[in-house]
């Protein structure tokens, strides 16, 4: 007789509830995944959070096995990919991966639920390379990738500055040309940059001409050990292995053909990484809501109080009821988003999605403080104690503003779901917008 899982703790599709979204690839993905990821991290994930650092060891073995290469948004560079020797993932073919190969990949890196211990191998190949294959010159792939795409060296993404975190185009770290023409000299700070510490480059934002959105754009800046850059890490309250950071850029001399795509269209290069970057906070934060609330619910079940067990307190299980319902619609909105993504060319999603991925990244972190603060409760005194059986959900409760915050704040996510509906409706239905009325 087979197990059952504990409730909550796994997605319907691997409970034997019949889906429409897996194959038989997906199927054999996950349970290769799974064993790989249990052996490499998840037995030693909250030893490394407690450490506060990843051995480097780690990184090198995901790169061996292309397993950072999941992290990427699909289709996968399969030609690239090949030219390098990666032609295959655990199995399957890199022609053949798709956006549920991802979803699966994503989900399984999390089931420790600490995000970061996995978020310091992936976060830098999710949102630091994606700009340079997208929009990148040859010369530029030619350049950066090799080295990326097999973990010789590392990247990450450098947007947010100590002024400017949703609000992008408030940037203010400079570009301007040398007096020879060959270089960007780049100045200005970075700050909350994960996985920056350990980073050879970055895909960094910056200003190349006059205020607003039309003045940024974005390039390649050479990071670990390179004349005028300064880095330290900083303390934050969960995700703390992933390895945050603090950037100076004091007069960097950086190449001019580091240039990502052309002057100016920086502030479109970020948007469309985002959606990536909304969709893989989700899916992370729909899992750390698993972990959180099944821990709680085996512990509901032979913890005792008032002669009963928690479970039997019918207030207990009310509380257990409602996260569980809002943690299954949140995954069944996770699958239906990553299902229209094979659906759709990435132009097409990139306009149509853009604003309900927001709104899926907010919605999942939401999901993630009801259900981290339910376990916390139940758990007592155990889930406000960083040890012990409670120690789990104590951690998980800590990072969920590490996932309300970062890739465009909570707020400020749902506002841009609405102002994007509204300019989608309007074109569509040809309706104008009324003379004097404020720009969505």
């Amino acid at each position: 007789m087979t197990s059952r899982p504990v409730p909550f703790s796994e997605p319907p599709w691997l409970c034997g509830i019949p889906s429409p979204y897996y194959t038989q690839s997906h199927r054999t993905f996950q349970k290769k995944c799974r064993a790989f990821v249990e052996e490499n991290l998840l037995k030693h994930a909250m030893d490394w959070e407690r450490e506060e650092t990843v051995p480097e060891h780690v990184f090198e073995v995901f790169s061996k096995a292309h397993m950072l290469i999941p992290s990427l948004p699909a289709p996968l560079p399969v030609e690239r990919l090949k030219s390098l020797g990666i032609h295959d993932i655990l199995g399957v073919k890199v022609e053949e991966w798709d956006a549920f190969h991802g979803l699966i990949a994503g989900d399984e890196m999390l089931r420790s639920g600490l995000a970061g211990p996995p978020g310091s191998l992936t976060t830098g190949i999710a949102f630091g390379v994606p700009p340079i294959l997208k929009f990148g010159s040859k010369e530029l792939q030619d350049k950066f990738l090799p080295d990326l795409l097999t973990g010789r060296k590392r990247a990450c993404i450098a947007i947010t500055e100590p002024d400017a975190g949703s609000d992008v185009a408030n940037i203010q770290t400079t570009a301007t040309k040398s007096a020879d023409g060959k270089h960007y000299i780049v100045s200005g700070t970075k700050k909350w940059i994960t996985n920056g510490i350990w980073s050879d480059v970055a895909a960094m934002a910056v200003r190349t001409g006059g205020p607003g959105a039309g003045g940024l754009s974005m390039l390649v800046v050479p990071l670990k050990g390179y004349p005028g850059v300064s880095m330290r890490r900083l303390k934050v309250a969960g995700q703390i292995s992933a390895g945050t950071t603090y950037i100076e850029l004091d007069e960097v001399k950086v190449p001019l053909e580091n240039i990502i795509g052309k002057e100016g269209e920086g502030m479109r290069y970020i948007m469309t990484n985002f959606n990536h970057e909304r969709l893989t906070i989700a899916i992370g934060a729909t899992r750390q809501a698993r972990v959180a609330l099944s821990a709680a619910f085996a512990y509901c079940l032979k913890r005792e109080a008032f002669g009963k067990t928690l479970m039997e307190q019918p207030v207990v299980r009310h509380r257990l009821a409602k996260c569980g319902a809002q943690l299954e619609a949140q995954w069944a909105w996770v699958e239906q988003f990553v299902y229209a993504m094979t659906k759709m060319s990435k132009e097409e999603a990139d306009i149509e999605l853009g604003g309900l991925t927001a709104a899926a990244k907010a919605q999942a972190a939401m999901v993630l403080n009801e259900c981290s603060q339910c376990a916390v409760l139940l758990f007592g005194g155990n889930g406000y104690t960083r040890s012990g059986q409670g120690e789990i959900a104590e951690r998980i409760y800590r990072e969920v503003p590490g996932n309300r915050i970062p890739g465009g704040s909570e707020d400020v996510m749902l506002d841009l779901m609405i102002r994007q509906l509204v300019k989608v409706y309007q074109r569509g239905a040809g309706v104008e917008r009324p003379k004097g009325s404020s720009k969505l």
